[in-house]
C-alpha cells in the first residue's frame, strides 16, 4: 500500500488508526514509561504524526493515560468473558486465578507499566477517573464468589474481596515484575513450562486453602 492510500486509510478509520497509536504506545510507555517514552517514536512507528496523536488524545499525558486505561480494560474484560457467576465457587475461584495467572505471564507490559507507575506513586493514575470504575468489576466479582461460597458452606474464612485479589494478583504479578532479578539469584527460568504449572496450581491451591479453612 502506498503512503497517500495509507494516509486516506487513517482518514476513513480512525478507531484503527486509534488502536494502532495504543498499541505502538503501549510499547513504547511500557519499555521507557512516560517521561522517557518519545511521541516522535510513536508517530514514527504508527506512520502517523505527533500532530493526529495529540488531535486524538490531547497530549502525551492523555495518551499514556490512554493506554494504562486500555491495559486495565483489558483483563477486566477477559474476567468478564470467563462468566464466573454461573460457575461453582470453588472453580469460579479457580478459574480466576488461572485467568490472572495467565494475563500477566502473556503482557509483560501490563506488569511493566503498572510497576512504573507505582515508581510514580501513581501520580498520573490518579488522574484518571476510568481505572478507577474499572476495577470496580473485580471487587464485584470475587465478593459474589465469597458470599456464594460462604451461603453453600464451602468458604469459612470470613475473607476481604479486595485482600483476595490481592493476593492472587501479588503472587501472579511477582512472577513477571521480578522474572529476571530472581532467575539470576535463584538460576531458575519462571517461564519454563514445568515451572509455570507448577506455579499456576500452586496459587489456585493456596487460595482456594485459604478461604476453605476457616
Amino acid at each position: 500500500m502506498g503512503m497517500a492510500s495509507e494516509r486516506e486509510t487513517r482518514r476513513n478509520d480512525p478507531e484503527r488508526t486509534k488502536e494502532d497509536i495504543l498499541r505502538v504506545a503501549t510499547e513504547e510507555f511500557s519499555a521507557f514509561g512516560l517521561s522517557g517514552g518519545r511521541v516522535d517514536a510513536i508517530a514514527e512507528k504508527t506512520r502517523t504524526s505527533k500532530r493526529m496523536i495529540y488531535y486524538y488524545f490531547g497530549s502525551k499525558e492523555g495518551l499514556y493515560l490512554a493506554v494504562l486505561e486500555k491495559a486495565y480494560r483489558k483483563i477486566r474484560t477477559l474476567e468478564a468473558d470467563l462468566e464466573l457467576a454461573g460457575m461453582e465457587p470453588v472453580e469460579a475461584l479457580r478459574t480466576l486465578v488461572a485467568n490472572t495467572f495467565d494475563h500477566d505471564e502473556s503482557n509483560p507490559e501490563f506488569v511493566r507499566l503498572v510497576s512504573i507507575e507505582n515508581i510514580h506513586y501513581a501520580e498520573h493514575m490518579k488522574r484518571s477517573t476510568a481505572i478507577g470504575n474499572l476495577n470496580i468489576s473485580i471487587v464485584r466479582t470475587i465478593a459474589d464468589i465469597l458470599e456464594r461460597g460462604r451461603r453453600e458452606g464451602v468458604f469459612r474464612r470470613d475473607v476481604d474481596a479486595i485482600d483476595l485479589h490481592m493476593l492472587i494478583s501479588a503472587f501472579c504479578f511477582f512472577r513477571v515484575s521480578n522474572r529476571y532479578t530472581f532467575g539470576t539469584i535463584f538460576h531458575r527460568d519462571l517461564s519454563e513450562p514445568e515451572t509455570y504449572g507448577r506455579h499456576k496450581q500452586m496459587i489456585a491451591d493456596a487460595v482456594i486453602a485459604y478461604v476453605t479453612n476457616g
